[in-house]
């Protein structure tokens, strides 16, 4: 299965520990390197990597990590990279015609969880999305994780300021193409991210969730959740 890694913005408020984000070092290797070694170890074994700010620079290094590991690397590049981040999900349309897993450049999850979505069942025409059901556990800044209700195993409404939720976006998803299809409709009404693409999915019962259980995930976002991932790290947690 491909993997598909949004690494397209600019990360402006991780800029003190490196000038792009994907390349940030922690413990010892870029934060995009630990992204795709830990889908690997998931069962993934060929990535799609959405670039766009500085998009050379993070390509040249991916293709020496490729050489270096073995591991397959198709690069594509968003020219609109400052807007939302399905803008970058819909760029990589041509390199995905089958179930594929979506993630984060910043994204850190323990590897079981992207071992548990690889293997969840392939519905067909659906976007399943891990969800964190433990919403005081407080890992991620409450103020900018994404907020997700569910009932019955399907999305109702995603977003970061809604008030109703019972769970977190994990920021991993099982996709089918027609993430692709949401993609175009949400965009067509003004709505560029992910987040858009699953509240259309929601309304056409498309969108289910994958509970990841007690497995830890953090977005390494600025420097207070790099300082959190990297101590999680160094204590074998994460």
């Amino acid at each position: 299965m491909k993997c598909l890694i949004v690494a397209a913005g600019q990360g402006s408020r991780l800029r003190d520990k490196g000038p792009l984000k994907p390349l940030v070092p922690i413990r010892g290797r870029p934060l995009i390197a630990h992204v795709i070694e830990r889908a690997r170890r998931g069962g993934i074994d060929e990535f799609v990597v959405v670039n766009g700010y500085r998009g050379d620079e993070l390509q040249r290094e991916l293709d020496i990590l490729a050489a270096a590991e073995g591991v397959g690397i198709t690069h594509v590049r968003n020219p609109a990279w400052d807007r939302a981040n399905g803008v970058s999900v819909l760029c990589a349309k041509p390199y995905l015609d089958g179930p594929f897993l979506l993630t984060m450049c910043d994204h850190l999850l323990d590897p079981q969880i992207n071992h548990l979505m690889v293997s969840a069942p392939h519905r067909p025409d659906t976007v399943t999305l891990g969800v964190d059901f433990d919403i005081d556990r407080m890992l991620n800044d409450p103020d900018d994780v994404t907020r997700v209700k569910c009932t019955d195993g399907r999305i109702e409404r995603i977003g970061k300021s809604i008030e109703d939720y019972n769970a977190f976006d994990t920021g991993i998803f099982l996709c089918t193409p027609i993430m692709f299809d949401a993609l175009e409709s949400s965009q067509a009404e003004g709505e560029d991210s992910i987040s858009g693409a699953m509240n259309t999915l929601a309304r056409w019962r498309r969108a289910h969730v994958l509970d990841i259980g007690d497995r830890l995930w953090i977005d390494v976002d600025d420097p207070v959740a790099y300082d959190k991932a990297d101590r999680l790290m160094a204590q074998g947690r994460l």
